[in-house]
């Protein structure tokens, strides 16, 4: 428990703003993992039924694990109003408007988490010699929600997602197997209760139940995840969601306790936090990976961003026809490749083309 306050100090001091102990048996999580992964709901993520129930064995994707370490970190921007959430709701009412995941306006979490979990297992070398660990954020085989709901981070939303009492669901999992046998923190309870906001208010219906969710009408996984064309009956329900979507956290009444990070790599970058679609469909590939350097956004490309930002003209012409936006979607067909040039010819449909 000594080592547990220590970390706790250490982490506080990297931007970490709860850590957790967890143990490695995940037995009773295979069941439903099996469920989900047979019901396809994983969708074009081969991935996840490769690694199969190994994400429930901690110790076969990391041999000699005996606890894992759970981080939380809060992911919004430090200078987010207070009345982000309708900031929020604002932005996605007006169709002229690009929307991206506040998770995503800022640095790569993936850097920031893995390089400052690094850093606390140094420190913890530093403190008690050296120990086998392997740091994880989003990166691997690892069922973090399950790991942060036992070790008191956060319980399962009914989106699926970590959800706090003291912090909402607007933060990232990280964690750090260890080979040292630390007592386990007390585990999260649920409390949901029978609120259904996230289930009701979600737009393309991808949360079929509670506590479950179909990544194939994820927008999410359908903006970041899936490389093919987006389905068409999908697509006038994506509004102007670009890269992914905030729309059950939005909703969620715990996130009126929601967190600002301590860290500037959060804060948006510009361009990303309230740009008109326009003017990101005006960016070349070059700008793009300029602005999209060291970002999550970075990873799905251009061609994938600018098949987004073709569904999102295409629902903005549906909502305010516009002759500029037409034209700007002509002038860009012909140089497209066949995928992006289906969703342009999809936008140009629109009533008044």
């Amino acid at each position: 428990m000594q080592l547990l306050q220590s970390v706790r100090a250490w982490a506080k001091e990297l931007g970490f703003s709860q850590i957790g102990v967890a143990g490695i048996d995940l037995a009773s999580a295979e069941l439903g993992l099996r469920a989900w992964l047979d019901a396809g709901f994983h969708g074009t993520m081969g991935y996840m039924a490769r690694h199969g129930v190994k994400r429930a064995r901690p110790a076969e994707l990391v041999p000699g694990t005996a606890s894992v370490i759970t981080a939380r970190m809060d992911y919004l921007p430090r200078t987010l109003d207070d009345g982000w959430q309708a900031i929020e709701w604002q932005r996605l009412d007006d169709a002229r408007a690009a929307s991206v995941s506040l998770y995503a306006r800022g640095r790569d979490y993936h850097k920031v988490l893995r390089a400052r979990l690094q850093a606390l297992a140094e420190r913890m070398q530093r403190e008690i010699g050296p120990f086998g660990h392997r740091v994880f954020t989003d990166s691997a085989p690892v069922l973090e929600v399950e790991l942060a709901e036992r070790s008191g981070i956060g319980w399962r939303g009914k989106h699926t997602l970590a959800l706090s009492r003291e912090a909402g669901s607007m933060f990232f999992l990280g964690e750090l197997f260890v080979d040292l046998a630390l007592p386990e923190t007390e585990p999260a309870t649920p409390h949901c209760g029978s609120c259904s906001a996230c289930i009701d208010l979600c737009p393309t219906r991808a949360i079929v139940a509670p506590y479950r969710l179909d990544a194939r009408r994820c927008i999410s996984y359908l903006t970041i995840e899936h490389d093919g064309p987006i389905p068409l009956e999908l697509r006038p329900l994506m509004g102007n969601r670009i890269y992914g979507c905030d729309d059950c956290q939005l909703a969620c009444p715990w996130n009126k306790y929601a967190q600002r990070s301590t860290l500037a790599d959060f804060d948006p970058r510009e361009g990303l936090d309230g740009d008109s679609l326009a003017m990101l469909w005006s960016w070349s590939e070059a700008e793009f990976l300029r602005r999209s350097e060291g970002s999550a956004i970075r990873r799905i490309g251009y061609a994938r961003w600018r098949r987004n930002l073709a569904v999102a003209l295409g629902n903005a012409l549906r909502a305010h026809d516009d002759a500029a936006l037409r034209t700007a979607l002509r002038l860009a067909r012909d140089d497209a490749d066949t995928l992006l040039r289906e969703h342009i010819d999809w936008a140009l449909a629109a009533p008044g083309g």
